[in-house]
């Protein structure tokens, strides 16, 4: 979406009224957009630059600006819970997404990372989709041209299982990719399989939502032996209420959605350095984190 070009048929706007609130719908000529605030006919914004305000049929002004992507994931349908835009924000920097970059995703759910992933990587990269459920893959392909405002030669989405299908190569993709961004119940499952298909120093990032999921994932990746220590993050969001000398944290804020873990893939052969952390009392067996005989090093 470029800044500065004029409303037009199959644009979505986004209204804003007096106290917050959005509303955001499609543009065509002709039609009336419904509120119990009033009617705003939609032939008042074609035509014309975003940034103004209209008056609705009850004397209400919005103001009419298009949605950026972080407004649309909010408000596209769902079929599978999205990843919120805190967090698809972390994912695309810590991924360090490029320009021309080779990414697998899975699961697509419905679509919302895969909008960002996509932006990032540009009309060079691309971008290889799996999500297990049909009814899912199809909310997502509907979410992404919808925002695109076309189907994207760069996206390849596939409903089926991801290894499955890089197992038994019943998708074509490429020999190794550069990124890998999983989202999904159990992904610790598919490191054996993706490692193979992944470059040496290649990002794989993982979202997962409870604390069991964190410490499988982050156990797997380290028992392959083939990927760096990995990192956990959780990104929390709080606004801040400004209004003259009334500063303060905001009563909502956008608090825990998920975790995201981050790691890359070693050269081939190549195995991971031994840990030299002592662990804390009771995360372990105790055969595994008793202390080391007299006479070797900790």
């Amino acid at each position: 979406m470029r800044a500065g070009t004029p409303f037009e048929p199959g644009d979505y706007v986004q209204l804003t009224d007096p106290k917050g609130k959005h509303y955001t719908f499609v543009l065509a000529t002709g039609k009336q957009f419904h509120t119990h605030k009033g009617i705003i006919e939609h032939d008042e914004l074609l035509g014309g630059p975003e940034g103004v305000v209209v008056r609705s049929s009850g004397g209400v002004s919005f103001l009419a600006l298009k949605p950026l992507l972080s407004d649309f994931v909010l408000s596209m349908p769902r079929g599978a819970t999205i990843v919120y835009p805190k967090d698809a924000a972390a994912i695309v920097h810590y991924l360090d997404l490029y320009p021309g970059a080779r990414v697998i995703e899975a699961g697509a759910g419905s679509g919302a990372l895969t909008c960002s992933l996509l932006r990032a990587v540009g009309d060079t990269g691309e971008v290889w989709s799996f999500e297990r459920r049909p009814d899912f893959a199809e909310v997502a392909r509907a979410n992404v041209e919808s925002f695109f405002g076309s189907p994207q030669p760069s996206w390849h989405l596939h409903p089926g299982d991801l290894v499955a299908s890089l197992v038994d190569d019943l998708v074509p993709t490429p020999e190794v990719v550069d990124r890998v961004v999983l989202d999904m119940l159990a992904p610790w499952e598919c490191v054996d399989a993706l490692a193979t298909r992944m470059s040496a120093g290649a990002v794989i990032g993982i979202y997962v939502a409870t604390t069991t999921q964190l410490s499988r994932t982050v156990e797997a990746l380290r028992e392959h032996t083939g990927f760096t220590e990995p990192r956990s993050t959780e990104t929390i969001v709080r606004p801040w209420h400004v209004d003259g000398l009334a500063v303060r944290p905001d009563h909502r804020m956008v608090g825990h959605t998920g975790f995201i873990v981050i790691s890359r893939r070693l050269a081939p052969g190549v195995v991971a350095p031994a840990r030299r952390r002592r662990p804390a009392k009771g995360a372990r067996p105790a055969e595994e984190s008793a202390p080391p005989a007299a006479g070797h090093e900790e």
